[in-house]
């Protein structure tokens, strides 16, 4: 029963957002065309009830614009908020889709993808109440374990389906970026702490691609393009700063950024489709790797 509520809180949500604004009356025409409906009509009182439970499951609103009784998802908040509600807005429509879908189940092929759902609610919890945490992490670079890490976290972040917290290590004195599937004995702690004023979630990754950032200055990095990989950077552009130029047989891609680790694993990912025309260091620094790799095969 609980689940099937869910399932139409979705449908609902995904909807109204999809059709931007709507009338109850065409959206009980669309609710009575959907298999969720099971042939029964949106009674008033059962939206109402439905949009009171959206508002306290997952703090999205349906507003109602009282001048053409048209409800609509209120996207005030800022453009933080709004980013946040659209990604949620997708989870939940993707979630959806994929629960009504148990019977070609065999047909759908998901990735594997490490879980944060263990360890993101308490996070959230201690970005709520500005509490510091304490866990154990695993690092890539080390054998063992480094227990005992104390963090005060300043915000998280998503990148290439992974969660990971930035925050303030309290031993090193440094802000440093944890990935949430290499932690364990993850706890909420009392102790906590005041936010910098200085430290803006929004600032923090503004010139770089990916988890890691550092104190470099951003550079005019420029990249010669293929026409078919110019299409994917259309689609999804490496940074917010991304501008191009169409030629016949490729496209100039230019932007301002910091050069990071990520910014070169995704830029050799790419292959032979794409060429760093600019700056000097950053194609010096591909050219090393791509000599290296390609003595292996040697």
């Amino acid at each position: 029963m609980a689940r099937n509520l869910i399932n139409r809180y979705v449908w609902l949500v995904d909807t109204i957002s999809r059709y931007g604004r709507i009338t109850l009356k065409a959206l009980n025409e669309v609710w009575l065309r959907s298999d969720i409906s099971e042939g029964q009509p949106l009674a008033r009182r059962t939206f109402f009830h439905y949009r009171e439970g959206i508002e306290q499951m997952f703090d999205i609103n349906i507003q109602c614009d009282k001048a053409t009784f048209e409800y609509y998802i209120d996207d005030s908040g800022g453009e933080s908020d709004a980013r946040l509600r659209s990604w949620l807005v997708d989870s939940l429509s993707m979630s959806g889709m994929l629960g009504n879908a148990h019977d070609i189940s065999n047909r759908i092929m998901l990735e594997n993808v490490p879980s944060a759902r263990e360890h993101l609610p308490v996070i959230i919890d201690a970005l709520k109440q500005n509490h510091r945490i304490r866990f154990s992490y695993k690092s890539y670079t080390r054998s063992l374990p480094t227990d005992g890490i104390v963090l005060e976290p300043y915000f998280v972040k998503i990148f290439k389906q992974l969660w990971y917290v930035i925050g303030l290590n309290i031993k090193d004195g440094l802000i440093k970026t944890y990935s949430l599937d290499r932690m364990s004995h993850l706890n909420l702690m009392q102790e906590t702490f005041a936010m910098p004023e200085n430290v803006k979630p929004s600032e923090f990754f503004k010139d770089c691609f990916g988890i890691i950032t550092n104190q470099n200055s951003p550079k005019r990095i420029v990249l010669r393009v293929e026409p078919t990989q110019a299409k994917y950077f259309r689609a999804l552009p490496l940074h917010s700063s991304q501008q191009e130029e169409v030629h016949d047989d490729y496209s100039i891609f230019s932007y301002m950024m910091r050069i990071t680790y990520d910014l070169k694993e995704e830029l050799m990912s790419h292959g032979s489709s794409i060429e760093v025309l600019e700056p000097k260091e950053l194609k010096a620094l591909i050219r090393t790797e791509l000599e290296q790799a390609l003595k292996n095969y040697q």
